[in-house]
């Protein structure tokens, strides 16, 4: 770790692939809270994996791959969402097939591109040692995005995470905030393209957020947690991949993994003691 921590202040590249885990973490601690409460993780993935058709038709045509992502990123969350509202019994379904067909055009536009290679495989499977200082600009615009959002309309998003009916009888347009949430997800998803990939997204995504809810159980300290789990793992992934020159967001990955599994068997381990605490003390 400590080689890491040396290199870091002499080179340009490491310094812009903390920040951008950093900033990344960002939107993933906001955003994946609301995945992780509402339990749209399956949602998420569709979307994630969808994105991978517009940066195929994006970087065929000469354009920017972040660009089409952006674009089938907020295209899939809204026929994603229109699926879920309107055939709710055969949601599971249709959502594997807009993804299983999302990732068909994304290969067939990319099989066709001539010398696609290593850039657009970049994105599928991660490179947060390539962010530039553009990147870094697009997902501070990004986290600014999200952070104003949830600002203004915290508790819309409160009321239609835990209850859809309870926010319909409040008058609240429960339609447009769920379709409003997806588009944030899927925002979110392109801010982590460049960080772990579309591969691995979905992990990074939620583990932070999942470890959060084991500690607090207010959705605002759920956030910050999550944001504050998902910087510390960016920087000890970044640290323990740089030595042995391993793939940083895979490691990234790996690290929240064993951090949720350690909090799960912790916590579960807790709780068992204060059921066999309150059943001695019954007993009595």
């Amino acid at each position: 770790m400590m080689e890491f921590f040396n290199a870091l202040w002499g080179h340009a590249f490491l310094q812009y692939a903390l920040a951008g885990g950093l900033l990344a973490s960002i939107g993933c601690g906001i955003v994946g809270s609301y995945v992780v409460v509402k339990r749209i993780g399956f949602l998420a993935g569709g979307i994630s994996h969808s994105v991978l058709g517009g940066m195929g038709i994006a970087f065929f045509f000469g354009l920017s791959p972040l660009g089409g992502a952006l674009v089938a990123a907020v295209a899939s969350a809204l026929l994603i969402g229109w699926v879920r509202i309107t055939w709710r019994e055969q949601e599971d379904t249709l959502i594997g097939t807009l993804w299983a067909v999302g990732m068909a055009i994304g290969i067939l536009f990319i099989s066709k591109t001539p010398g696609y290679g290593v850039n657009l495989m970049s994105y599928l499977f991660g490179n947060i040692l390539m962010v530039s200082p553009g990147d870094l600009w697009m997902m501070a615009g990004i986290d600014l995005i999200i952070l104003l959002t949830v600002y203004f309309c915290y508790q819309q998003f409160l009321a239609v995470s835990f209850d859809e009916e309870f926010a319909r009888l409040r008058g609240i347009p429960v339609t447009f905030f769920y379709l409003l949430l997806l588009c944030m997800v899927a925002v979110t998803v392109v801010l982590l393209i460049q960080v772990v990939g579309l591969i691995l997204v979905i992990a990074l995504l939620t583990l932070p957020a999942a470890i959060a809810a084991h500690y607090v159980h207010s959705l605002g300290k759920m956030m910050l947690l999550a944001t504050l789990l998902g910087m510390l793992f960016t920087l000890v992934g970044l640290a323990l991949s740089y030595g042995p020159d391993l793939p940083a967001g895979a490691t990234i990955i790996l690290v929240a993994g064993v951090t949720y599994l350690i909090s799960l068997f912790a916590t579960t381990l807790q709780k068992r003691k204060v059921m066999r605490r309150q059943l001695l003390q019954a007993m009595k």
